[in-house]
């Protein structure tokens, strides 16, 4: 029994629907964490927000890498030895190296932060 190929626009339809469950997974993870009328941002000194800082830019980079690798991911996948949708996939895992990258070096951005700063 042969498989009919998957058309182009199966694809992109395919991995919108992959971000969007991704994107959903992503903003809905903490959500429950919080009390009702609970202050969770309440910082003491500054370097207690820049670390919070840090924290924020890291997970957002990690993130948004992980979109790009799951992105990328489909789209090797979904290529059916198209050359330009493994081209396609190869920018897509590229740009999660240098998210993920990026992700690495906040804590740096952040120590020349805290040197500007003074704390």
């Amino acid at each position: 029994m042969r498989l009919s190929p998957v058309s182009s626009r199966a694809r992109r339809q395919l991995v919108v629907g992959a971000l969007v469950v991704v994107l959903f997974v992503l903003c809905s993870a903490g959500a429950y964490a919080a009390e009702p009328g609970a202050v969770i941002a309440l910082a003491k000194s500054v370097n207690e927000v820049l670390d919070n800082i840090r924290n924020w830019i890291m997970g957002v980079l990690a993130g948004l890498a992980t979109v790009f690798l799951t992105v990328g991911g489909v789209r090797y996948v979904m290529a059916g030895g198209d050359p330009g949708e493994v081209e396609k996939a190869k920018t897509a895992f590229k740009s999660a190296g240098w998210g993920y990258g990026l992700a690495a070096l906040a804590p740096l951005v952040v120590a020349i932060l805290k040197g500007i700063v003074g704390a």
